[in-house]
């Protein structure tokens, strides 16, 4: 994003929260390798989530009736998705890790 040229993402996945462990409204979990951390982790949280509202008329109708509440960034330290890829045999050739997921077994793996 523009207003964060500072960073700089090395692997990134999406999952959703639908059931909060800490009660409240459903939202997206975003689980980020960085390479170089943002300067402020909220505000970049917050311009992601613009954006995303921006994109897509759909998620800011979620926003706005409050159906879901805005995303949630969990860094993660280095190396977390080649550990992972590796654990699941997957390092390597083609594979990839998937961007967006439909529940949560990438993100309570990793």
């Amino acid at each position: 994003m523009q207003r964060h040229p500072e960073v700089e993402l090395v692997e990134f996945t999406v999952a959703p929260q639908v059931t909060p462990p800490e009660g409240g409204l459903p939202y997206h979990e975003w689980l980020i390798e960085f390479s170089k951390e943002p300067q402020n982790m909220v505000f970049f949280a917050q311009d992601l989530n613009q954006k995303l509202a921006e994109l897509n008329v759909y998620y800011d109708d979620l926003m706005v009736g409050n159906i879901l509440r805005p995303l949630i960034i969990k860094p993660l330290r280095r190396n977390s998705f080649i550990e992972y890829m590796k654990r699941e045999g997957k390092l390597g050739g083609q594979n990839k890790v998937p961007r967006l997921s439909n529940d949560r077994a990438i993100a309570d793996r990793l």
